[in-house]
């Protein structure tokens, strides 16, 4: 979620951890630090997405030194996690770029994001995430949503061995909830939004888009309510 309503929704809506970002419409950037000092004070563990820009995961040197400082950041406001990824333009996983980062991130949790989706076989990635002391990986499996990605999502759940938590995300629905849990998975990930129409004078003077994505509390309820029926698989 990626504003102060979005923060009060997961809470009153039961989620079980958030994931703090900004400009969610851009698959989420590093949300601000007065941001992360308001989350940290919620009751629910909160990681904060580190991504300096829209785009491609091909951070240049200065722009991986700037994802480190914000880390530090993110440890000094009290957050409990950072989310985050790098890749090499031939789509492996940066390790050089991650070890940087993870060494930066010494004392909080460490999720691997969608970056592994990009790449082009993601099983060295997921032991390398391992190696380098990531607990989770969020994951669609290589699609563009997890109704399509469950082959490979069954595939990384096999592989971890229960040794690094795979996380199911991007165009999930309270419907999919079942299919995924078949892949062995018990972790999902969703914004949990609505669209909300914007005024239009304000999209119009450049200050809004039409269409805004809005964390919706009553669908975090639903896919509490729907997860409390499936079957988790072992």
């Amino acid at each position: 979620m990626d504003s102060v309503a979005g923060l009060q929704a997961c809470i009153e809506g039961g989620a079980d951890r958030i994931e703090l970002c900004s400009a969610l419409p851009l698959g989420g950037l590093t949300p601000s630090e007065g941001m992360m000092r308001l989350a940290a004070g919620c009751p629910l563990p909160v990681s904060a997405m580190v991504r300096p820009r829209d785009g491609d995961f091909y951070f240049s040197e200065t722009e991986i030194e700037l994802m480190c400082d914000d880390i530090h950041t993110v440890a000094h406001t009290g957050i409990d996690g950072v989310v985050l990824g790098a890749a090499n333009t031939d789509n492996t996983l940066n390790c050089t770029a991650l070890e940087k980062m993870a060494a930066a991130a010494d004392g909080l949790s460490k999720t691997l994001h969608r970056v592994i989706d990009t790449l082009e076989n993601p099983l060295p990635a997921l032991e390398q995430a391992i190696e380098l002391g990531f607990e989770r990986i969020l994951t669609s499996g290589g699609a563009p949503g997890v109704g399509e990605g469950t082959e490979q999502l069954t595939q990384l759940h096999r592989a971890a061995r229960g040794r690094i938590e795979i996380i199911a995300g991007a165009g999930l629905a309270p419907e999919l909830l079942q299919a995924i849990a078949d892949c062995g998975i018990r972790s999902f990930h969703s914004s949990c939004s609505s669209i909300r129409p914007m005024d239009q004078r304000l999209v119009s003077l450049g200050f809004s888009s039409a269409r805004h994505p809005e964390t919706d509390v009553n669908l975090i309820k639903t896919y509490k309510s729907r997860f409390n029926t499936i079957t988790l698989q072992e």
